[in-house]
């Protein structure tokens, strides 16, 4: 008896070492239709290649009131309700992806916390030309083989958004006043 058993006990083991991937569903009736089982099956295969090891996985409809991205400064695609946002954990940043219907990737974002690990040519940037003004926040925004930081200061009511390649060239900026 012991013996039929020893296969079966080795084969359950062996299928319990297997990758796990842990996706949640947004709680929202409006957002519940888009958890990874009602998206489609080009656009997780896609994700999971991109990102091997993501975590905290929450799927989305996009939404561009929620946008995270200044799709206007990234000169991104338009997206509509018909494709996806994945926000998830992954080396480390908690990172937004966008993904069209078809399941191409759109771009990636992260917030960076610490200016220190900010390439110092875009250090060297903002404290030349921007020197009165305040960094407010900075994110790492990732697209189609290209990279640029978005960069948010501020001088009192005066606001510049900037986007800034890897060697802090600003490729854009916008400024408004409170």
């Amino acid at each position: 008896m012991k013996l039929r058993l020893l296969p079966l006990a080795a084969l359950l083991l062996m299928a319990s070492c297997g990758t796990t991937r842990t996706t949640t569903v947004s709680s929202t009736s409006a957002n519940a239709a888009y958890g990874a089982a009602s998206t489609p099956g080009t656009v997780t295969t896609v994700f999971y290649d991109q990102y091997p090891g993501a975590s905290n996985i929450t799927w989305k409809p996009f939404d561009p009131s929620t946008a995270a991205v200044d799709w206007e400064m990234v000169g991104w695609p338009t997206l509509n309700a018909s494709d996806y946002v994945v926000t998830f954990d992954h080396e480390g940043n908690r990172s937004t992806a966008w993904y069209d219907a078809n399941g191409n990737w759109i771009g990636t974002t992260y917030e960076i916390s610490n200016m220190s690990t900010v390439p110092g040519r875009i250090g060297n940037t903002i404290r030349t030309q921007y020197s009165n003004y305040t960094v407010e926040s900075v994110q790492r925004d990732t697209w189609k083989g290209n990279s640029a930081y978005e960069v948010k200061l501020r001088n009192g009511d005066r606001k510049l958004k900037l986007l800034v390649d890897e060697n802090g060239t600003v490729l854009k900026s916008k400024e408004k006043i409170d």
